[in-house]
C-alpha cells in the first residue's frame, strides 16, 4: 500500500524522505518489521522503540514513524507525529481497509464478567454464524485461536485480527475493552455497534488516578458505537454512565436483577450445577438454564442475551448455546480428578469478584471453604487489604500467598493483605510459596470441602521480577491430587 495512502487523516509534524513508496507491512516490534515495513516507535513504559530503528533497517524497515528526535538517514523516510499511540490507531485502520465497519462488533467493558459475556456471546454466535473473538484469554480469528498478550491488543494487532475474521467470513466480533485500551486509543477507528457495560469495582488504580477516572474511561466506549447501548442498571456506576448517555441518538437497553429493566432475570434457582431463570424481555418470556454457578453467571447472561436479542438471534439459539456452554476457561473452573476433591480455580482479582465468587461458593458448600489466594505486585496496591478482608470473613481458611509479584517483594504485597486481616481470628495462613500453598490446602480438605484457588485463573505463568515462568494453578492442584493416596 502506498505510504501516502496509509498516513490518510495522521496528524503529521514533520515528514523527511519520500512518502510515495509501497509499504507492505506495518510494525511496532523491530523483531517482526520486514522487506519494506513501515517501523512505528513506540515509546512504551519499559522500552524505547525510538532505539531500535537500527534494528528495524537491518529487518527491511523503509519508513519510520517517530515523535522524538532521532538521526535522519538519507534513502528512508521519517514521518513525526505527536502521539504515536492516536497516529498508530489511524494507520491500523487505513492500512488493514478498516475491517470492522464489515463486522457487527460487540464490545464489551466493566471490571468483572468482560471474558464470560464475549465467550458467552461466541458460543451463540458460532451456532448458526461465525464470530471472532478478542479478549483476556485469546483470539479467534474464526479460523485460529493465538494466546492474548493484552485484554485488548495494541491497535495494529487489533486491526489485523479484524482483518483475518473477515478473511475467514466472520460476520461478528465479540470484543473485550479494557479501561487500558480507551485510554491508549487501541480502539481508535474501529467501528463499534453495540457496546455493554457489565460492572464497576475498584481495579486499575495504579493506572486510573481514582474510581471516578476509571468510570469515565469506560464511559468513552458508549459514545463509540452506532447500533446500541446495553446497561447494568443494577450498577451504581452502570447508573451514573446511563444518565450521561441515555440522550444520545442511539437506542439504549439495560438489564438487572434487582431494578426495572428492559431484560430481567426472574425466579432464579442456583445450585453447584449452574443456574435458572424466567427471563423477561421487551417481547417475550422464556425459561434461561447456564451450566455456571452464580449470581454473576445471572448478570453475564443478560447482557449477553440482551445483545442476541438487538441482532435478532432466535431465543431457541441463545438457549441452545447458553444451555451447551462448557463454561470459561480459568472461570469457576473445577478441576477434574476422581479422588473426589472439590477444586475450583477462578481468575478473581478484585474485591468484588472474590466476594462474587465466594458468594458462589457458599450457595452449595456443604462443607469448609478454604482460599488460596494473593495480589498482584505493580498493581492497586489500595485494593490488597480489602481482599484479605473479604477473603478471611467469607472462608472457613484462608491461605495467603504470592500471585504475580511482578518487580515488587513478594512479601511486602502479603504484608499489604494482611492490614485487612483480623489476627485475632485464627482462620488464615501465610504460605509465601504458591505451589506449597495449594498443596497446603488440598492437603487440609476433607469430605464436601472446597478449595478456592484464586487470583489467575487461565493463566499458565507466574510473572517473578520480569522473568514468566511455567505455572498453571489448574495443572499443579491435579498434580498434587494425583499423588494423594485415597
Amino acid at each position: 500500500m502506498n505510504l501516502g495512502k496509509i498516513l490518510d487523516k495522521v496528524d503529521i509534524l514533520g515528514i523527511y524522505g519520500d512518502v510515495d513508496i509501497d509499504i507492505k507491512n506495518v510494525e511496532f516490534d523491530s523483531r517482526k518489521i520486514k522487506k519494506d515495513g513501515l517501523f512505528i516507535c513506540v515509546n512504551g513504559a519499559n522500552v524505547n522503540g525510538h532505539a531500535f530503528i537500527n534494528k528495524a533497517i537491518d529487518n527491511g524497515a523503509k519508513a519510520f514513524l517517530i515523535n522524538e528526535y532521532v538521526q535522519m538517514i538519507e534513502g528512508y523516510t521519517f514521518i513525526k507525529v505527536k502521539d504515536i499511540k492516536e497516529s498508530m490507531a489511524k494507520i491500523a485502520s487505513n492500512f488493514y481497509n478498516n475491517p470492522s465497519k464489515n463486522l457487527e462488533l460487540i464490545g464489551v467493558t466493566g471490571t468483572n464478567g468482560k471474558t464470560s459475556i464475549t465467550t458467552f456471546l461466541s458460543q451463540i454466535l458460532n451456532i448458526d454464524h461465525r464470530c471472532g473473538l478478542i479478549g483476556t484469554i485469546k483470539i479467534y480469528d474464526g479460523n485460529c485461536e493465538i494466546v492474548s498478550q493484552n485484554t485488548t491488543p495494541e491497535s495494529l494487532d487489533l486491526q489485523k485480527a479484524l482483518y483475518n475474521m473477515l478473511k475467514n467470513k466472520c460476520e461478528y466480533c465479540s470484543m473485550e475493552v479494557s479501561s487500558h485500551s480507551l485510554a491508549l486509543n487501541r480502539i481508535d477507528g474501529i467501528d463499534i455497534q453495540i457496546g455493554i457495560f457489565n460492572n464497576l469495582t475498584e481495579d486499575h488504580l495504579d493506572f486510573h488516578k481514582d474510581l471516578n477516572e476509571y468510570r469515565n474511561v469506560k464511559e468513552q466506549l458508549f459514545y463509540k458505537t452506532s447500533k446500541a447501548n446495553i446497561i447494568n442498571i443494577d450498577d451504581e456506576s452502570g447508573r451514573m454512565i446511563l444518565d450521561h448517555i441515555k440522550d444520545l441518538n442511539i437506542p439504549h437497553y439495560t438489564y438487572g436483577i434487582e431494578r426495572d429493566a428492559d431484560f430481567i432475570a426472574k425466579n432464579i434457582e442456583m445450585d453447584s450445577n449452574g443456574v435458572s431463570y424466567t427471563l423477561v424481555t421487551p417481547t417475550y418470556e422464556a425459561k434461561i438454564r447456564v451450566p455456571v454457578p452464580g449470581k454473576f453467571t445471572v448478570y453475564n447472561t443478560l447482557a449477553t442475551i440482551s445483545a442476541c436479542y438487538i441482532l435478532n438471534i432466535s431465543i431457541d439459539t441463545i438457549k441452545k448455546g447458553l444451555e451447551n456452554s462448557k463454561g470459561i476457561e480459568g472461570r469457576f473452573e473445577l478441576v477434574k480428578n476422581d479422588k473426589g476433591y472439590n477444586v475450583i480455580v477462578d481468575y478473581a482479582h478484585t474485591p468484588d469478584a472474590l466476594k462474587n465468587i465466594l458468594s458462589a461458593v457458599k450457595e452449595f458448600s456443604k462443607g469448609k471453604i478454604i482460599t488460596v489466594f494473593g495480589c498482584g505486585g505493580d498493581r492497586d496496591k489500595q485494593k490488597r487489604p480489602i481482599m484479605g478482608n473479604i477473603v478471611q470473613e467469607n472462608s472457613d481458611i484462608a491461605i495467603i500467598t504470592s500471585d504475580n509479584p511482578r518487580t515488587e517483594n513478594p512479601k511486602e504485597i502479603i504484608n499489604d493483605i494482611l492490614y485487612g486481616i483480623n489476627n485475632k481470628i485464627n482462620n488464615y495462613v501465610v504460605i509465601e510459596d504458591r505451589k506449597k500453598a495449594i498443596e497446603k490446602a488440598i492437603s487440609i480438605a476433607k469430605k464436601n470441602d472446597i478449595v478456592l484457588i484464586a487470583g489467575k485463573g487461565h493463566e499458565t505463568y507466574q510473572i517473578i521480577g520480569k522473568i514468566k515462568y511455567d505455572f498453571d494453578d489448574r495443572k499443579i492442584a491435579k498434580e498434587i491430587i494425583n499423588t494423594i493416596d485415597i
